[in-house]
């Protein structure tokens, strides 16, 4: 058996082979001393013609300057997200996203680990996509309509506030100012956004929808805005998705993971609906209605330097914030119902509901994932159960774990005040929530006096009493 070392060294190996994610690593002679099997994939070579040998030999389109690798190690700072286009010793093109960063013992630096994905693959399917959403050009009214499935009706709520944003969207449609959507992961916000656009004057224009998040950088800069031909190797005329979106609505997901410089050149277009494409000298006026949604709080994107302020400002001419799940416990119930019927229809069931048990449970999870994850949590049950009923035996393991949390969390204390005070609090918690804090009402529900109600908030320290 080898010495500890060796048996660390072989460990790590098989570790970093393993990983889906080209890596390569090399000195500070720009020697390479690891490269696994993906980058040896990615680069149409074997591990064996570059480990060992100078990083220019093999890569001989590569410089100082335009080399990731020797970059990081001359500035001893990171890079992330940067693309690059090589040849490699084959003659073979390459085309890497790349994130690279030095490698520091002890404060001395012994080289960098460079880690990238296959940017070729990427930009091929991006700009297929682009390819398939300008054939949607040529396409009926009619047909565009059916690529936007949603409508409002889709957006199914009982709760008093986000019925009121609801019927504030369905006015504000029929703007062409733009739209900034907040809202968590789960909340429907594009199916919000399709709602908008299928009540706006442009139902029959072209809907182009771009998750930011989902393509690198510098090539989200291409397919928002067209490339010329010759702007860099094998670049050819291409519209980008503001053009294709011309007389539509452009949809932009994430918005927060776009680029700062690109936020910019975002910007002069909603301000003066000029596009240029990458590489080209001359602009052109585009019709484009943009809606734009996040996951983060403005607010705290701003703090956070991921949105500029002045955008926000811009965008937010007309904006919404989707109330998560947590916050319309008079929708829980509904929609697990809705969910029913139409799982009931899919799969063929005739299942009735689900037991007080589930109903206590859903009531009071937080459902961090909103409303995809009761969906996603009403599927499964419904895929497994056997009965007539959703009963706890078929409740997702994390659902079980919350109910196990909560029946330990009584089980640990036995005293009757403690136990008799939580229980208060929650009901004038959930009365609250479901009033939208409306003292009055939420009285009504607990079926208690409104100063008792208030004399009970304002002992427990809930919110000031009205």
């Amino acid at each position: 058996m080898g010495s500890m070392e060796e048996i660390t060294k072989e460990i790590l190996s098989a570790i970093l082979n393993g990983i889906d994610e080209a890596i390569h690593v090399v000195d500070t002679n720009g020697i390479t001393i690891f490269y696994n099997d993906v980058a040896a994939r990615h680069d149409g070579l074997n591990a064996e013609e570059v480990l060992g040998r100078p990083l220019l030999n093999i890569f001989p389109s590569l410089n100082k300057s335009s080399s990731t690798l020797l970059k990081v190690m001359e500035t001893k700072m990171p890079l992330y997200n940067q693309t690059q286009t090589f040849v490699n010793v084959h003659g073979k093109r390459i085309e890497t996203v790349n994130t690279t960063l030095p490698i520091f013992i002890n404060g001395n630096m012994i080289g960098a680990v460079e880690i990238a994905k296959d940017y070729s693959r990427i930009k091929q399917l991006s700009e297929r996509l682009v390819d398939i959403q300008q054939g949607y050009k040529k396409i009926t009214a009619k047909t565009r309509r059916e690529q936007t499935k949603f409508t409002f009706a889709d957006l199914l709520t009982k709760n008093p506030a986000f019925l009121k944003i609801k019927q504030e969207a369905i006015k504000l449609s029929k703007s062409d100012s733009p739209i900034l959507v907040y809202g968590e992961s789960g909340t429907g916000k594009e199916l919000f956004v399709q709602g908008v656009h299928r009540a706006s004057r442009r139902s029959d224009a072209p809907f182009v929808a771009q998750n930011c998040a989902a393509i690198p950088e510098s090539l989200l800069e291409s397919i928002l805005f067209g490339t010329a031909k010759g702007s860099y190797t094998g670049a050819v005329e291409r519209p980008g998705l503001l053009e294709l979106a011309d007389g539509g609505t452009l949809f932009l997901d994430e918005l927060h993971t776009m680029a700062i410089e690109l936020q910019a050149k975002l910007l002069r277009v909603l301000e003066d609906g000029m596009v240029r494409r990458v590489g080209s000298t001359k602009s052109f006026g585009v019709n484009v209605r943009i809606i734009t949604a996040m996951n983060l709080h403005p607010h705290q994107a701003i703090k956070e330097g991921r949105l500029r302020s002045d955008l926000f400002y811009r965008l937010s001419v007309l904006g919404f914030e989707l109330i998560p799940l947590r916050e319309r416990p008079d929708d829980t119930l509904y929609l697990a119902e809705h969910f029913i019927t139409l799982f009931n229809r899919q799969l063929g069931k005739q299942i009735a509901g689900f037991d007080k048990t589930v109903e206590n449970l859903f009531l009071n999870y937080s459902w961090p994932g909103n409303v995809r994850e009761l969906k996603h949590t009403v599927e499964y049950m419904m895929n497994i159960c056997e009965g007539a009923t959703l009963t706890e035996n078929e409740l997702p393991l994390m659902l079980r774990g919350e109910r196990g949390v909560k029946q330990q969390a009584r089980i640990d204390s036995l005293s009757l005040r403690e136990n008799l005070s939580r229980f208060e609090s929650e009901l004038i918690e959930r009365a609250l929530a479901a009033s939208n804090g409306n003292i009055k009402k939420a009285a009504a529900l607990l079926e208690i006096p409104r100063q008792t109600l208030q004399y009970k908030i304002k002992k427990v320290n809930k919110r000031p009493a009205e």
